[in-house]
């Protein structure tokens, strides 16, 4: 469903979309999450579409309303990612043939937002916990859910979060952040990518 490296473009300049789109595709990264909580994200999220599509799976971060959902689909995001997990929002991703990954913490939070049709959970946030708390949470959950570990998440520690079972890692400011230039992001994603490369032998 999505790679395992997610690159979170907080902020992300559409003067800067195309750029920094292509600067990830050549770091290896598959997955990108533009949120939604800063001025011109759908913007930037249509035009990284235009600049990147079919090399890099786009998606919608802090998704909070089901207008929210409509208005990154009509955008060219293909999974919608929340701090929480709200029903409504899920299901209304889910009616649109989209990928739900809403934000846990707890195993009550978890159970509901499966119950609700999410196809992956965003741990959030994820230092707070630590590897040893998503393995706990894993071990209650349905076998093969795939958890995603977001905040806080840097280089070092990639190994212990997919020895704790991690589907996968959200980054944001270790990969992106305001006014970053392409050629450092391509550095820094690509740190990530091996990371997690190296981190399975």
């Amino acid at each position: 469903m999505l790679s395992p490296i997610i690159a979170i473009l907080r902020g992300l300049d559409p003067a800067a979309a195309h750029a920094v789109g292509e600067a990830l595709v050549s770091a290896g990264v598959q997955s990108a999450e533009v949120p939604l909580n800063r001025p011109g994200a759908l913007e930037s999220l249509a035009i990284l579409r235009q600049a990147v599509n079919g090399r890099l799976r786009l998606g919608a971060g802090t998704v909070l309303t089901v207008d929210q959902v409509r208005e990154a689909e009509a955008a060219g995001a293909a999974f919608i990612v929340s701090p929480n997990a709200n029903p409504a929002v899920i299901g209304e991703t889910r009616s649109r043939g989209l990928a739900s990954v809403p934000g846990v913490f707890t195993a009550t939070e978890a159970f509901s937002a499966l119950d609700a049709g999410a196809n992956a959970l965003k741990l959030f946030p994820a230092d707070a916990l630590g590897p040893g708390g998503l393995r706990a949470l894993a071990t209650v959950l349905p076998d093969r859910t795939p958890i995603y570990a977001v905040g806080g998440v840097d280089v070092g520690s990639v190994a212990g979060w997919r020895d704790a079972g991690a589907a996968g890692l959200g980054i944001g400011s270790h990969i992106y952040r305001e006014g970053r230039a392409a050629k450092d992001v391509e550095t820094s994603a690509r740190a990530f990518v091996q990371a997690w490369e190296a981190a399975a032998r």
